[in-house]
């Protein structure tokens, strides 16, 4: 099973708008993956629907879209492929909600809620801080170190401050722009199918 890894996945209109260049190959973005970066991914399927339920609460999973049969499926072939690639994942942190948890689990056998990647589709208000911590998380990684963030969309783009949209299971690659309050610079993208 061969991912998709490249750079080449973004539309004309995203590419412009991150700033991304081109890549020859996608064994380019894998070099870049074990040289160090941060993976911004959304959880894998879920049961149908947008956003929660009515009445749902961040302590009940029971309450909330989990993972289908399919997200279970997908997020383990995610955390087989990285191991046949031999990419040590330094660091899981995921959204407090139990999809984006059980995908983390799920791929790495661990995970650290953080409430910075939480989901922001219902409330807003804390957005601005949140992308702060997750960007400042960024800038503060060593070389060779490799974070598995996972998230929600509607986060993950507010992070990286684009149109953004990622299908579940997929990541967007990142790493420390040069500059102390640069923008994150987006590698590229990985799907495991």
């Amino acid at each position: 099973m061969t991912p998709a890894l490249s750079r080449r996945r973004f539309t004309a209109g995203l590419a412009g708008a991150v700033g991304l260049p081109a890549l020859a190959d996608d064994a380019a973005l894998l070099r870049e993956l074990r040289a160090g970066a941060a993976l911004l991914m959304r959880h894998t399927q879920t049961t149908a629907g947008v956003g929660d339920p009515p009445g749902w609460r961040l302590d009940q999973c029971g309450t909330q879209r989990n993972l289908d049969q399919r997200g279970i499926a997908h997020a383990q072939r995610i955390g087989r492929w990285f191991a046949e690639q031999r990419l040590a994942v330094t660091t899981v942190r995921n959204s407090p909600w139990c999809r984006a948890r059980d995908t983390a689990r799920l791929a790495f056998g661990r995970s650290e809620d953080w409430p910075a990647l939480a989901n922001i589709f219902e409330d807003r208000s804390g957005a601005d801080r949140q992308a702060d911590a997750v960007r400042q998380f960024v800038r503060s990684m060593k070389p060779g170190e490799l974070a598995l963030l996972v998230s929600h969309g509607v986060t993950i783009a507010h992070i990286v401050g684009s149109g953004l949209a990622l299908a579940t299971g997929e990541s967007v690659v990142v790493r420390a722009g040069t500059a102390a309050d640069a923008p994150l610079v987006v590698l590229g993208r990985l799907v495991v199918p």
